[in-house]
């Protein structure tokens, strides 16, 4: 007994907890009125009304109650219990195909027996829109009228106006509805009117039984195709409108019925053939043929990798001819100056790498191939070797900081292999000795003017003067023997006796006589 109860219990939990899902209720009415008895009939509405019905069934519509050319009363009553329908309704719909009309600002749509000989008969023989809206106010998550009934309105010719300011007007007014998440679609917007059509549907309906039965396609997308259609058949003279507005989910009449995972079954076969074809080497299309190895896209794949090999091949053969001749060019010097280290984007053992693409790529390859690469885009290493170690993996980081990619520098992977292939010029700036300057591809030396010289910079600076700066040297003092009082009084040689046998002596005066020695 209690395994019992336990089961119930789930059972009840899970449909109260699936409720919201599963219980949307959605209604409809269709009314169409054709044959009109004081005015000339109409040939479509009743065809309009039934395509509208069937749309709806199949679109998987709780309730579907189609009515066709109703008097007054009969109107009312079908609108009377609809209304019991709506109240516990989620969707309501409302559709009405016929003539409508607009007087002093107010909408009706008309019965079949309807003579409307003065305006204020309207009150009486036809039906207000606002009574149309009350009648679908209950409806919890969308309330939709759509009236194709903007035909030109034949009993405004004969209609008598019982106060002469009372318009009656072409078509239908515009109107804009009180409550929310409520839609009034109408065949043409306020003020103009709608064509009847040639074939058995007007333009309007024909666009909608054709969007709104989409699952999922939200209703304004579904409008806004519908009035595209209706523009384009009718050469832009009928442009349906809508009034009123959604939130900002998408809302559609019929819901999405696609379950989860529940797609395309051929979406990952084509997710991997995307990847493949991004990659773009002929080891993804390899990879992709194994694990796909039938179907269509196997056929696709095949293709691919059978036209990169023969593209590869081609530029082998191209390329063979002329790259002895290039090389010696690219060496020679310009204007007669020594050229200094030569970086090229083409080296040496690019030959060996198309021969790997054209067969098969093993991953003891891929290793070289990526220093290679990385060589030819001016990274380094200088010697494509095959083992990766610091040399390549500086180079490799090298690449990504120039390149803006996130590789990992640890390991030569077929990505990053694909990633530098993928550049056509060089990625990495070169680098030339001192002395040297880059110029292109290309290493030149540095030449500078007259008084100029290299510097550690590597750019040219002014010789700098080097003369010695020698302090004068004081002259030795020669040792002097200390002078005597005789020597003090000594007289010095007279310059105008030199020549003369005589002595040289001055005078001397002592106590104010002259005396000679």
């Amino acid at each position: 007994m209690c395994d019992i109860r336990a089961v119930i219990f789930v059972v009840l939990l899970v449909g109260l907890f699936s409720w919201p899902a599963l219980a949307e209720k959605r209604v409809a009415l269709v009314m169409g009125n054709s044959a009109y008895q004081n005015v000339t009939p109409l040939t479509n509405p009743t065809n309009d009304s039934i395509a509208i019905s069937e749309t709806f069934q199949k679109a998987g519509f709780d309730v579907v109650d189609l009515k066709r050319n109703l008097n007054v009363n009969e109107t009312r009553r079908a609108l009377r219990d609809f209304s019991d329908k709506v109240r516990d309704a989620d969707v309501a719909v409302v559709y009405y195909a016929g003539h409508g009309m607009e007087i002093d600002g107010t909408n009706y749509v008309i019965p079949v027996d309807a003579a409307l000989e003065r305006d204020i008969d309207a009150f009486d023989e036809a039906i207000p829109l606002d009574r149309i809206l009350a009648v679908i106010e209950p409806a919890k998550a969308l309330r939709l009228v759509i009236l194709d009934a903007c035909r030109d309105n034949p009993f405004s010719k004969t209609m008598k106006r019982t106060i002469g300011s009372r318009s009656v007007g072409r078509g239908l007014a515009k109107v804009e509805p009180n409550s929310p998440n409520t839609l009034i679609a109408f065949a043409a917007k306020a003020g103009s009117t709608a064509s009847d059509g040639d074939g058995s549907n007007s333009p309007f309906t024909t666009a909608l039984i054709k969007y709104l039965p989409r699952p999922g396609l939200d209703l304004r997308r579904v409008f806004g195709f519908a009035r595209d259609d209706v523009l384009r058949m009718t050469h832009n003279k009928q442009e349906p409108f809508v009034y009123g507005s959604l939130g900002g989910e998408d809302v559609s009449l019929v819901p999405d019925t696609v379950a989860p995972g529940a797609g395309d079954p051929n979406a990952a076969i084509r997710r991997d053939y995307e990847l493949a074809e991004r990659i773009g080497a002929k080891a993804g299309w390899d990879s992709f043929i194994t694990n796909y190895p039938s179907g269509f896209y196997n056929d696709l794949a095949r293709a691919q990798r059978d036209r990169l090999v023969a593209e590869e091949a081609a530029k082998m053969e191209k390329r063979a001819p002329s790259t002895e001749k290039n090389r010696t060019a690219d060496q020679e010097p310009k204007d007669g100056k020594p050229i200094g280290p030569v970086a090229t984007l083409t080296p040496p053992g690019r030959v060996d790498e198309v021969a790997a693409k054209a067969g098969q790529l093993n991953a003891t390859d891929i290793p070289r191939l990526l220093q290679i690469e990385l060589q030819r885009v001016g990274c380094g290493p200088t010697t494509p070797d095959g083992a990766w170690n610091a040399s390549a993996q500086r180079a490799m980081n090298l690449f990504n900081r120039n390149a803006g990619a996130n590789f990992d520098v640890k390991t030569a992977s077929l990505e990053a292999l694909e990633g530098v292939r993928s550049k056509s010029t060089r990625i990495c700036p070169l680098i030339c000795e001192h002395g040297y300057k880059a110029d292109g591809e290309r290493c030149v030396e540095i030449v500078c003017k007259s008084g100029f010289e290299v510097g550690d910079d590597n750019t040219c600076a002014r010789v700098q003067s080097t003369k010695p700066n020698a302090r004068r040297a004081k002259p030795e003092q020669s040792a002097r023997p200390e002078r005597t009082p005789a020597m003090a009084t000594r007289p010095k040689p007279n310059p105008e006796l030199a020549g003369s046998t005589k002595p040289q002596w001055k005078p001397l005066y002592r106590g104010g006589r002259q005396a000679h020695y």
